[in-house]
């Protein structure tokens, strides 16, 4: 995407719609007749202009669009209740054989889908004019609510405790931010002296992945505890069953058991079979999936640990995993989301491949206001697209300056993108249609 460097700190990120509409050139037959160079390259900023900035024939110069509006009040993001939602893997599946199969009576996405960098530098004279998108995403059914600075670098971790009304964001520039749900403000910065590599939240511990440690909040207690054994960054935790799982930069998963007797994490084992980083984890119908930068999957069982199966059908580095109903969904740099189904034998095997023009960095369910299951697919070309389920109908995208790396869901249909320069979005389902919203 085009972005102007100088403007990267500049707070205009909140202007969801464009600036002032260009008054019409002046009447006149030759202004009438021709039509400004400049203009067309995107580079005029005479106000009025005397030459047409529209081709021939053109709409009627009276009309204008609708500018974007906030749907909810800037002075904080949480509803009534802070609860965590419901999980994705509850969402219903009513025909297996629907994967990548379009229904409904979606539109599809047209527009020129480039964010105007003289937009984000707030100097864009085009106003509704303007060929290029003056917001930060477009499609139907959601829109920003606010955004959190402070970060200054990537956001590699985003966790909501459920009844809590703090929101924790871990980044590469060596900090944990503690926000407000209610206000919205950063009301504590915790420096781990190190890049986090994930954060996640557990009952009333906050567990944040850093080089050769994972460190331990009791945010109750304000106890802290490190466990070590990791070798090189840890980039993926997830908690099964009673055990706390770590994917490690050297390829092991290791494992720790809490001690409620001595309110301790204690080692509980380790899991070998990868040959490089684990960089995703997840728990789901009694399964550990792991993913790795050996292009590969693994399922191991909770019970005992055993690696039951591994599955090789992706090309590049295995970069994010989740379960929606009876499926397993990977995605990977390789350009594809894959869809694993259970065969006869109980076996992994993919029913369905979505690709992409570009590599995918991050999976996230979610369910729209509607209750519908949506997926949040983050690719490497800056933008995270929504995507109906089962049949992959786009539905939306959304924009940043950099890769959006994290993804987190909260209640009441609100649900967080954190990205390469450190900025934190909050965004909120509607069902309002997007003609309401504008």
């Amino acid at each position: 995407m085009d972005f102007d460097s100088n403007g990267g700190n500049k707070r205009v990120f909140n202007r969801l719609g464009g600036g002032p509409t260009r008054p019409s050139p002046q009447t006149g037959s030759r202004q009438q007749q021709q039509v400004c160079y400049h203009w067309r390259s995107g580079r005029c900023y005479r106000n009025p202009c005397q030459f047409l900035h529209r081709e021939l024939p053109g709409p009627d110069p009276g009309h204008t669009t609708n500018n974007n509006k906030r749907i909810a009040d800037e002075s904080g993001f949480a509803g009534p209740s802070h609860r965590r939602g419901p999980g994705f893997n509850n969402g219903n599946s009513n025909n297996n054989n629907t994967w990548g199969r379009f229904g409904g009576n979606r539109t599809v996405l047209t527009k020129t889908e480039k964010v105007r960098r003289y937009w984000v530098d707030g100097s864009c004279s085009h106003g509704d004019k303007c060929r290029f998108l003056h917001c930060w995403s477009k499609g139907d059914g959601f829109a920003l609510l606010t955004q959190l600075d402070g970060h200054e670098k990537l956001v590699s971790g985003i966790a909501l405790p459920a009844g809590s009304d703090k929101l924790y964001t871990g980044s590469k520039d060596g900090t944990v931010r503690v926000w407000d749900c209610a206000s919205g403000q950063c009301t504590s910065v915790l420096n781990v002296g190190a890049e986090v590599g994930c954060v996640i939240s557990e009952g009333p511990w906050l567990l944040v992945g850093m080089p050769n440690l994972v460190k331990a909040w009791n945010m109750e207690t304000n106890v802290d505890q490190s466990l070590s054994g990791p070798v090189g960054q840890v980039y993926s935790l997830v908690v099964g069953t009673d055990l706390l799982f770590a994917g490690t930069q050297d390829g092991s998963i290791l494992a720790w058991r809490y001690n409620a007797a001595t309110n301790c994490f204690e080692p509980a084992a380790s899991l070998m079979g990868h040959t490089l980083a684990v960089v995703t984890l997840y728990v789901g119908a009694n399964r550990l999936y792991s993913g790795s930068m050996d292009k590969s999957i693994k399922v191991w069982s909770l019970e005992n640990l055993q690696c039951l199966q591994t599955l090789t059908d992706h090309t590049s580095v295995v970069m994010s995993l989740i379960c929606w109903d009876q499926f397993l969904l990977s995605c990977s740099l390789d350009n594809t989301v894959k869809i694993w189904a259970a065969v006869e034998g109980g076996n992994l095997e993919v029913t369905y491949t979505h690709k992409e023009e570009h590599g995918v960095l991050a999976l996230c369910g979610v369910h729209d206001a509607e209750a519908k299951p949506v997926l949040l697919c983050s690719c490497n070309d800056n933008t995270l697209r929504l995507y109906d389920l089962p049949s992959f109908t786009e539905r939306g995208k959304i924009f940043a300056k950099q890769e959006i790396r994290s993804i987190q869901i909260g209640p009441g249909g609100i649900f967080f993108t954190g990205d390469g320069t450190g900025q934190v979005k909050v965004w909120k389902w509607s069902t309002a249609p997007a003609a309401a919203m504008s």
